[in-house]
């Protein structure tokens, strides 16, 4: 079972009297590099074919980052499912890594650059990778150490960077494999252009922000309109766009063919303004006659949907934009021009030549390049690309079979709504950090002829037998996108395409894929994609999806906002487990969790309070006798969990609700309910074993009865040792803590992170039910208690009656758990049937109906003193009514109701109906004490 094979000792002293609070920090790094060197996070097993083992790879976070929720929010739900596997004895592979992250990692090398005065075209492509790769050696362990310090339990002697040797060898091959097989070409097509960074970008790195703007009108005048202008027809189209630069572009405009406006017009043509080129007027279902004017101005060189329409109609395709953003040769006197002092400039020549119309103020969706924040272009561009449609079918058929499952279940319809409307794949990026495309050109063939080869010699060998032996080679600067490396992650990490790799054979395919939501489309199903085609296996059995972290009100966390929660910070505040714990026990799959520092702050409580039911329970085990200290070092191994019938009431009630619990967290862990199984382990710790059996357990250790004060000992250090490894996967330091300050089989079992996970023991539902009627009548006599202002330590009489031999026998055996929790006079207490106890009278009375079968008494006379009640109610009550007159005052004069706000009136209408309410109530409390006093006295 154990990865820690030998018995070791513990990274801190044991035998140390425990504090009086948890403190974290002297306990987190310490076990966590004590579970690290001794190999705890290592799988266990052999490698037998029979074995089954549970492995996830760790979405890779970009070197260059830093923790932030997202991070915190994965490796918390990954931790939680590797400690549980690996507790429930399967060999656990939590598989970890980073991502060269192309972008991120080369905007942070070349802002060094920029501080030295210095830029990367001046040191050259060689010179700027080295100082990539001596900036990662600096500084990319960062994540993964702040990683560690989340309790991520994956293996770290495995970890994995997507440019490490291995993986650059698993790219190229995908790369050539690919293109033999007719999937990956070079063409022309609309890709998202980020003028900046020079390079196309993924959909994933464009964000859309909502920012005001324009909707420019203008007239698009009809060629050769004399016949128009004799029949009293305009001689122009309206025409409305949020980028007027782009109508240096034009090839057509576009209206729909049943808008009655414009049907006379189709088929001619128009000019289009400042250039004086004439473009046709088509027709396409496409356009929406309600938006601006009915009549769409088309660009297919600068718009995706303008693009698809000019492929439709066969249009010319302009491009107007340098790779810069400033306008090309194409834009006449603008040339040159920044795209946005075009805009300008354009449009003021519009309204001087009279054909602007209108600039109304709109709101756009601006497309801003994630990494850079400029505005990115819709730009054609010549690329290469993976065609997907033969990709996605597979994917597809993967998901509808049920061959992978995605939690939650209602992501695999968007997840089969993109794969059905998917688009080829621009996989080139115009950067130098990343995986070079392995493709070499031959000189002096305008790039039309090529080579795809492993490495240059092999490309040149190739070369050499196609063109001859003085062939020329030139290779391809551009990189590939991150996401196609990404996309092997699970089998490259792996040693694919290794034929003998071991941890391969052993570990492919996967178990779980855990990631967000939204990067299902970009980055897991690139991955099924990609695994199907190149292993014939699909890379993972199950995708898990959370949601997004954000703030208390449900906002996105920002700089801008101010509301961004460092988890670094919170970690060192209220601890490790308390930001665990928070994550998953407020989320479900695939929903959104708003996190504040009140509920971190609570669950650092609950950590606390966990921590002191540890110290009670140890306090209590002092001075034991070896024969006891044995049985309970053994106890949660032994046969107790199915040998409870002679145990007293309590602990059947408690051992049986405990392995209710255990069946309950272990069917929620494995259908991926996390938080559900969370917060049920923590209910049950703090409201039935704390507030509970350890209160019960104090009548027991405070008594004369030593085989009862055994009895109780087995049964602590039973349950807490069971809920401290169903608590373990969620609070791995808090509990590693605590489960080494009690008794266990340190020969069986070193470390509570490799310990066994607990097994569903005897249930005994008649104990639960019986044990749950004191409950209730313990709460009833606390209710009571509140609700007459008993003063809390004064004890009262009792007066039990029930009907049932066997609650009798229970009610008198567990008297004292009455006495202790409800305060009531172990010595006033008469417990028997109807007729067999003297009962108070009614009147003087205050009756108690716990069910059909049992009741209680509790006098009047030893319950309340009513002369101090009666005058704190006057108290109230004077209170009450010298607030109700103030309102009444200020609402009965004319100056308040004339001048004041009608809201405000209406407030102070609402205040005083309340107040008088409340005077009612206290008027009508004090007739009825004084009328019990009455009967008393």
């Amino acid at each position: 079972m154990m990865s820690m094979s030998t018995q070791m000792e513990t990274p801190f002293d044991t035998s140390e009297e425990m504090a009086t609070r948890y403190d974290p920090s002297k306990v987190e790094q310490l076990l966590y590099t004590w579970w690290e060197s001794t190999g705890a996070f290592k799988p266990s097993g052999d490698g037998s074919p029979n074995e089954d083992p549970f492995v996830i790879s760790m979405p890779p976070p970009n070197v260059t980052g830093g923790l932030h929720m997202g991070h915190a929010m994965f490796t918390t739900l990954e931790d939680i499912m590797t400690r549980y596997n690996r507790m429930k004895g399967r060999p656990t592979l939590w598989l970890p890594g980073t991502d060269h992250a192309g972008i991120a990692t080369q905007l942070q090398v070349e802002k060094t650059l920029a501080e030295e005065g210095r830029s990367r075209q001046e040191i050259g492509r060689e010179a700027f990778v080295d100082r990539v790769w001596q900036w990662k050696m600096e500084k990319g362990g960062y994540i993964t150490k702040q990683i560690r310090r989340l309790g991520a339990s994956c293996d770290w002697s495995r970890e994995r960077f997507t440019m490490d040797e291995k993986l650059c060898e698993a790219v190229v091959a995908t790369f050539t494999t690919l293109h033999q097989r007719g999937l990956i070409y070079r063409g022309e097509y609309m890709v998202n252009w980020s003028p900046n960074l020079q390079t196309a970008v993924s959909d994933l790195e464009v964000e859309f922000t909502e920012e005001d703007g324009f909707l420019y009108h203008f007239e698009y005048g009809i060629a050769d309109s004399q016949d128009l202008e004799a029949e009293g027809k305009a001689t122009y189209l309206p025409v409305a766009t949020t980028r007027p630069e782009t109508i240096l572009g034009d090839t057509a405009v576009c209206v729909h063919p049943e808008d009655e406006r414009y049907k006379h017009l189709i088929g001619r043509q128009c000019v289009v303004p400042i250039t004086g080129r004439t473009i046709p007027i088509i027709t396409d279902d496409y356009v929406d006659m309600e938006f601006g004017t009915g009549a769409l101005k088309i660009t297919p060189g600068h718009d995706i949907n303008d693009y698809e329409i000019g492929k439709r109609h066969q249009l010319e395709t302009m491009c107007i934009l340098n790779k810069d953003a400033t306008m090309n040769e194409l834009c006449g006197k603008y040339a040159g021009m920044d795209r946005f002092e075009c805009r300008k400039a354009l449009w003021k020549d519009l309204e001087e030549n009279g054909i602007a119309i209108k600039a109304e103020k709109y709101t756009n969706r601006v497309p801003r390049s994630q990494r850079g924040g400029e505005v990115v272009e819709p730009l054609v561009s010549k690329q290469w690309f993976l065609s997907m449609e033969s990709l996605a079918k597979p994917a597809l058929e993967a998901v509808r079979s049920g061959e992978i499952r995605i939690v939650p279940e209602r992501f695999e319809r968007t997840y089969e709504q993109w794969l059905e409307n998917i688009h080829d794949w621009c996989i080139s990026r115009q950067l130098w950090w990343g995986h070079q495309i392995p493709v070499w050109y031959v000189d002096g063939t305008n790039e039309n002829e090529f080579i795809v080869a492993a490495n240059e010699e092999e490309a040149y060998e190739m070369g050499r037998e196609k063109f001859g032996s003085d062939v020329a080679l030139t290779r391809d600067t551009d990189v590939l996108d991150t996401w196609f490396s990404s996309g092997l992650w699970p089998f490259s990490a792996l040693d694919w395409p290794e034929d003998d790799s071991e941890d391969l054979g052993r570990f492919y395919p996967t178990t779980v894929m855990e990631t967000g939501y939204d990067i299902l489309f970009f980055w897991v199903a690139r991955m099924i994609m990609m695994g199907i085609e190149l292993t014939g296996k699909v890379p993972f059995q199950t995708v898990y999806l959370h949601g997004l972290v954000r703030d208390s009100k449900g906002r996105k966390m920002s700089k801008t906002l101010g509301n961004v929660i460092d988890p670094l910070e919170v970690i060192d505040n209220y601890g490790t487990d308390a930001l665990r714990y928070s994550l998953v026990t407020g989320s479900t799959p695939g929903q959104d969790i708003s996190l504040s520092m009140e509920r971190i702050e609570t669950n650092r409580n609950f950590a606390n309070k966990l921590w002191n039911v540890g110290r009670y329970i140890v306090g209590s085990l002092a001075d034991l006798a070896e024969e006891e200290r044995s049985t309970l070092d053994n106890v949660f191994h032994s046969n107790f969990r199915n040998e409870i019938g002679g145990l007293a009431l309590p602990e059947r009630y408690i051992i049986s609700r405990l392995h209710q619990l255990e069946a309950v967290v272990s069917d929620s862990l494995e259908s991926y309910s996390f938080g559900e199984s969370g917060r049920l382990v923590h209910d049950f710790l703090w409201d039935e074993f704390a507030d509970w059996y350890i209160e019960t357990s104090k009548t027991r250790m405070f008594g004369d009865d030593e085989d009862a004060k055994k009895e109780s000992r087995k049964t602590l250090v039973y349950v807490l040792d069971s809920c401290l490894r169903l608590l373990h996967p969620f609070m791995p330091f808090v509990t590693e803590a605590l489960w080494q300050r009690i008794p266990h089989n340190r020969e069986k079992e070193s470390a509570l992170i490799s310990a066994a996970w607990p097994e569903v023991g005897q249930v005994d539902e008649e104990a639960i039910n019986r044990f749950n009627q004191i409950q209730a009548l313990t709460r009833m006599v606390r209710n009571a208690r509140l609700e007459y202002q008993v003063e809390p330590q004064k004890k009262i009489e009792m007066t039990v009656v029930a009907d049932d031999d066997e609650l009798l026998r229970d009610l008198g055996a567990e008297a004292g758990i009455l006495a202790l929790m409800a305060k009531v006079d172990k010595q006033k207490i008469a417990i028997g049937k109807s007729g067999a106890v003297e009962l108070p009278e009614s009147e003087t009375s205050v009756s108690l109906i716990v069910s059909d079968s049992l009741q209680a008494f509790l006098p009047m006379k030893g319950l309340v003193d009513f002369d101090k009640e009666i005058a704190r109610l006057e108290k109230q009550l004077a209170k009450a009514e010298k607030d109700l007159n103030g309102l009444l005052n200020r609402l009965n004069s004319s100056n308040f109701a004339e001048k004041a706000p009608e809201h405000v009136v209406n407030e102070t209408r609402e205040q005083a109906a309340v107040l008088q309410e409340k005077v009612n109530t206290v008027q009508a409390k004090i007739i009825d004490v004084e009328k019990q006093s009455a009967l008393v006295k």
